[in-house]
């Protein structure tokens, strides 16, 4: 036990604290959480100011598919937090596994040549569940951003270790989202989630995504709007040279940018067009990854293989925080050429992290032995075709998605279709009146995004339904 000194006296630590001029155990215990709210901590993607005028919802606890306040009021989680927790809250499975790993070793780098059974464990299941798409290695971080940022910079020493150190540069899809990280907000296709940070990383170039709501065509057939997108990336690799271009990195369906769900022919056409100029694909799964749209990745619901694929969210519900960055077997070999230096000068202090991973698998073995991918694809068929009700609503232009993950556009009017966007008083009732009614609702831009739990019934999806009627038949009064 270290000791000090206090005034003459050798004192044992724990002792020291009796000698304080102020009870400091007894003050950090009553501190008023209702009265610190929004006084010291900066929230994600909001103004400062905002929260200071409307203090944030304090949640305490969650079970299932609701999470409650400090009042013990609850919420039906029709977002899952952050389209994340797939398993839904406080799953036993993973709590114990979590304590178990905790009772043994909670952390320890892997920086100097050292790992750890859960890790070990992980990246054997990881190898297993993607075997289709020939995954053969994985490098672990603490989320998307960071598994975004691992893929770019992987797919530039691949070029590198390959004998074309100029294939730099990257392409993605307008409405396209792939973090907060420099790389990743480079990639960003909206401008919302540039704007405060630009100049960003050039060599960055955008291509049309396949929204059929809205695009520079108005072509509203999906297959013909497919062929319009693949041709505007066919021009875009003439443009820029394919031997400047490393990768091109999309979500199998975008997520943050609306819930855009391509045809069936743009992925197998997209990946078509890459492998003609040698460019690999980056499969974003930070959404789409272990079971949303109903596949164990969304790159497989088109039949399509990524070359590196960016895992998080799913990959353990969010319990302990957790990315994963893929590569196929086309991909590692450049790491396994003799007598080339191939380190890689990259990685993050808690890659690997032994709860994380702990965590991991015993959301991913909820996953398979319930079959969440199967789960999903059927009650989120039935929730896509309840929420066509809400068509009915006036200010409701579009309903689209797929599996467990669906986008409600919210519009001035249904003849213009100009966006709806904050702060709208109809969205500010919409969300209010939602949580009024015991849900808690999502509403990115002119889009109300819906990415309830996995394991959600369809009970829930009643439920959801009721709720946003009460809410939609608020609004329409504003």
């Amino acid at each position: 036990m270290e000791t000090l000194t206090h005034q003459g006296k050798v004192l044992r630590i724990m002792d020291f604290f009796h000698y304080l001029p102020f009870p400091m155990l007894k003050v950090m215990n009553t501190i008023d959480i209702r009265s610190a709210n929004a006084q010291h901590m900066y929230h994600p993607m909001i103004d400062p100011k905002a929260v200071a005028q409307t203090p944030p919802l304090i949640l305490e606890r969650g079970d299932g598919v609701y999470v409650y306040d400090i009042d013990g009021k609850a919420y039906l989680d029709t977002v899952a937090s952050l389209w994340n927790v797939n398993v839904g809250h406080n799953r036993p499975e993973v709590i114990t596994a979590i304590k178990a790993q905790l009772d043994k070793l909670a952390y320890y780098s892997t920086f100097q040549n050292t790992s750890n059974p859960p890790a070990i464990e992980l990246s054997v299941r990881l190898m297993r569940l993607f075997a289709t798409e020939n995954m053969r290695k994985v490098f672990y971080s603490s989320g998307g951003s960071d598994a975004i940022e691992t893929a770019l910079k992987l797919a530039r020493q691949y070029w590198k270790l390959n004998g074309q150190s100029e294939r730099t540069q990257f392409i993605s899809l307008k409405w396209g989202y792939h973090g907060v990280h420099f790389g990743g907000a480079s990639l960003n296709g909206n401008p919302l989630f540039r704007d405060a940070y630009e100049p960003l990383l050039p060599g960055c170039h955008l291509v049309q995504n396949p929204y059929v709501y809205r695009n520079p065509w108005n072509e509203e057939d999906p297959e013909q709007l497919a062929q319009r997108c693949l041709q505007d990336l066919s021009d875009t690799i003439e443009r820029v040279g394919a031997r400047h271009i490393a990768a091109l990195v999309a979500e199998p369906v975008q997520g943050a940018g609306g819930v855009i769900v391509p045809s069936e022919s743009y992925w197998p056409g997209l990946r078509q067009l890459l492998d003609h100029h040698g460019i690999l694909l980056i499969s974003d799964e930070i959404v789409t990854g272990f079971g949303r749209i109903g596949s164990m990745c969304g790159a497989r619901a088109w039949g399509v293989k990524p070359d590196i694929m960016a895992m998080a969210k799913g990959i353990n519900s969010g319990y302990v925080p957790l990315g994963a960055t893929l590569v196929n077997e086309r991909v590692a070999k450049a790491w396994d050429q003799p007598n080339v230096p191939a380190a890689m000068m990259h990685g993050y202090t808690y890659s690997g992290h032994a709860l994380a991973c702990a965590a991991a698998n015993a959301n991913l073995q909820i996953v398979e032995s319930e079959d969440l991918p199967s789960h999903a694809q059927a009650v989120g068929n039935y929730m896509q075709e309840r929420l066509k009700e809400l068509l009915a609503y006036h200010h409701v232009g579009d309903v689209r998605g797929k599996g467990m993950m669906s986008a409600i556009e919210l519009v001035q009017s249904k003849s213009t279709r100009d966006m709806l966007l904050p702060p709208s008083p109809y969205i500010a009732t919409l969300v209010n009146s939602a949580r009024q009614a015991g849900a808690i609702i999502r509403v990115q831009g002119n889009r109300l995004i819906l990415s309830p739990p996995l394991v959600f019934s369809l009970h829930d999806v009643d439920e959801t339904l009721r709720i946003l009627h009460t809410a939609f038949t608020a609004a329409e009064k504003t």
